[in-house]
Parts: structure tokens; sequence; C-alpha cells
């Protein structure tokens, strides 16, 4: 019985999942036709917000909870010695990679993606200092109240782009946009609530009993941690990336990715910071291999697609190439690895 029940939450766990993300990539399209602000501005905003509230939680606990854990996942590699409090960096800084080196890869080697500089290369090059400011202010080993200040900065910054270009970007004539009553406006703000909360369920349903499944059938924590555990807290974004390149809204999915990511290394680990009392824990993993290769696949996401206005299936194939060569580091060659840089 007991197996049985995994086996079925795992199932219900993949319908939430993607019933959740039809709803609300529908919801947001609708929201974004109503007000007509573009669509990649309401993926950077709303939609990203929504999608990285597993993070949010995740982080936040890790910051407030000492207590030790058994998990390993993708961003911090985190052993049984190890506090809980450094999974929040890790968390956050991992997700930024998995985002960017899986899904924005996997995304644009199906399809790939044309842009508007206009309103892409400023997120961009927020993202960019989003993730420099992040390694810059953690090179001690702790990220601490000046540089959790520094990262709500560049949120700030952030938000405001964003609610600039809404004001400057608007695509739409009254005439164009669709008719707006209240049955419409209830109906779609349910799918955006529910449709997150389809996601974010669906998602804990996935990765709590596909980790079980797994050790069930005796894979190890390290394999789980990476694969199953590292995708399923990246799963909203995930989801919410192929529903709306499905749907035609591809500008959305770069929009959301784009956004998470800002949110991931700003809002996230300063507000972990905030809570732990500033010198939050940053390991020598995040420092030596964590923080470059966010950077690295940051450039490739960025640069090439500012200068060729769109993105390439050359660009997802190298990150994802880069993607899998981190997996196997983390994985197999760490050691190996930090002993190259005289660490232990």
């Amino acid at each position: 019985m007991g197996n049985f029940l995994m086996y079925f939450l795992f199932v219900l766990g993949i319908i939430f999942i993607v019933k959740g993300g039809d709803w609300f990539v529908d919801g947001a399209v609708w929201a974004a036709e109503v007000t007509g602000i573009p669509k990649f501005i309401v993926g950077a905003t709303v939609v990203s917000i929504a999608t990285t509230l597993p993070e949010i939680i995740v982080s936040t606990i890790a910051a407030v909870d000492g207590h030790k854990i058994l998990v390993s996942r993708v961003g911090d590699y985190i052993a049984a010695s190890q506090d809980k409090v450094g999974m929040a960096i890790g968390n956050g800084i991992g997700s930024v990679i998995c985002n960017t080196a899986m899904i924005l890869a996997v995304s644009i080697i199906f399809l790939p993606i044309p842009i508007e500089r206009k309103s892409f290369a400023p997120k961009a090059i927020l993202l960019l200092a989003s993730v420099t400011v992040l390694f810059l202010f953690s090179l001690s080993g702790s990220l601490s109240l000046i540089g959790a200040f520094a990262l709500i900065l560049v949120f700030a910054v952030y938000i405001y782009e964003n609610i600039r270009s809404a004001k400057s970007d608007v695509t739409q004539s009254d005439s164009e946009r669709p008719e707006v009553n209240k049955k419409s406006v209830i109906d779609n703000i349910l799918r955006i609530v529910v449709g997150a909360a389809g996601i974010v369920v669906g998602s804990q349903l996935l990765v709590n009993n596909g980790s079980r499944i797994a050790a069930f059938f005796g894979v190890s924590e390290a394999v789980i941690g990476v694969t199953i555990v590292a995708v399923g807290t990246s799963l909203p974004e995930l989801v919410t990336a192929i529903t709306a390149i499905v749907k035609k809204q591809s500008s959305m999915s770069v929009g959301n990715v784009i956004g998470a990511n800002v949110i991931d290394t700003t809002l996230i680990l300063a507000v972990c910071s905030f809570v732990y009392g500033g010198k939050l824990p940053v390991s020598a993993q995040n420092i030596y291999l964590d923080f470059p290769v966010a950077i690295i696949v940051s450039l490739i996401a960025v640069v090439p697609t500012v200068i060729r206005r769109k993105f390439s299936r050359v660009q997802g194939v190298v990150m994802l190439a880069v993607y899998i060569l981190y997996l196997v580091i983390v994985v197999g060659g760490l050691g190996s690895y930090l002993s190259f840089f005289g660490i232990s």
C-alpha cells in the first residue's frame, strides 16, 4: 500500500504541474493582453516572482533553521556534516545555473527565440550585475549585511526598470485588448492563483516521491540530488517555460527565466542574510565553482543574444554542455576540482 501511494502521489504531482502550468500561463497571457504590457515584462515580473516561490521558501527556511540535514543538491552539494544554513546560498545560485544552462538552453535548442533588444538588454545587464555583485561580496566566505543591501539595490533597480518598460512599451490600443468583465477577471485571477499553487504543490509531490522511488531502487543520494531534486526545485520555471513555448509565448518564457534568476540572486539571498543576521556562510564550492559557472552561462545566454537580437541553438547546446560538465564535477570530481585551488 505504501509503495502504491508513493507512485500515485508521483503521478498526481505530474498532473498538478502540467495542468497548473497550463492555467498559470493562460492567466498571465490574459493579464498581458488586458494591460497591453509586453509578455516579456509580464514574464520577468509576475510570472518569475510566482515561479520562484519554492526557492524563496526553501532558502528562507534554510537561513532560519540551523539543524543538520541530509540533503545533496546541485548548486550546494550538502553533506550530512554541514549546517542547513549553507543551503541558502546554494539554493539561490544553483537555481540560476539550472534555469539558464538547462531550462533556457533546452528551450532555445527546440525553438530559437527572437528578442527585442530594447526590452531584453537592460534586464540582461541587471542579471549579470546581480550574479557579479553576489560573487564579489561573497569572496570573504560569507554574505554580509552590506552585500545583502547591495543585492537589494540591484533588485530595486530591476523592478524600477520593469515598471519603466511597462509604461513605455504598452503594445496594444484599447480597441485591441480583450473585453474585460467581472467574470473574466475572476476566472483569470483564479487561473493564475490555482495554476501557481498547482505548480508548487505538484513540484513538491514529484520531488518528494520521486526521491523515494529512486531510493527504493537503490539510486544513490548524489544521483538523486543532481537529477530529481535539482530539476524538481526548478520545475515551476521549467513547466512555465515549456508551456509558454507550446502556446507560442516564447518571450514570456525568456522573461520568466531572466526574472527568476535576478530574484534568486538578489531578493532571496538578501532576505536570507537579513533573517540569518548577516554573515550568511558561503562554501568553497560556491566561490570556486558555482559562482563562476553561473557567470559563464549567464554571459553565454546574454552577450550573443544582445548582439544578434535572438537566441540560437548553438547557445543552447553550449550552455547544456557546460551544465553537464558542472554535474560531472559536482557528483564525481568535486574534491579533485577544489584541490586544484589548494582547498582540501
